[in-house]
């Protein structure tokens, strides 16, 4: 076997991984995004402060979409190095 290359199983493990990250970063963005938005309707917020609500819950929804993304992949990582 050469250790140099990666097994087919082991690059459609990866692929599936990638996937996992993507999906699970996407849904997570969302829903920050969606309770910023439910906040914003809930307290009748309108004007100059709902537009810096909803920009304040994109951004936060892009901050976790970006961890979950990065700590699913880093997680997926370090379990590879071990041989898990």
């Amino acid at each position: 076997m050469d250790m140099g290359r990666e097994s087919r199983w082991e690059k459609d493990a990866m692929t599936v991984e990638i996937v996992f990250a993507l999906v699970t970063a996407v849904a997570l963005a969302a829903a920050v995004f969606a309770v910023a938005l439910a906040l914003a309707l809930v307290f009748g917020i309108s004007g100059s402060a709902e537009k810096d609500v909803l920009v304040g819950g994109a951004l936060l929804g892009a901050a976790a979409g970006v961890w979950r993304l990065v700590r699913v992949l880093y997680r997926f990582d370090a379990q590879r190095r071990r041989g898990h």
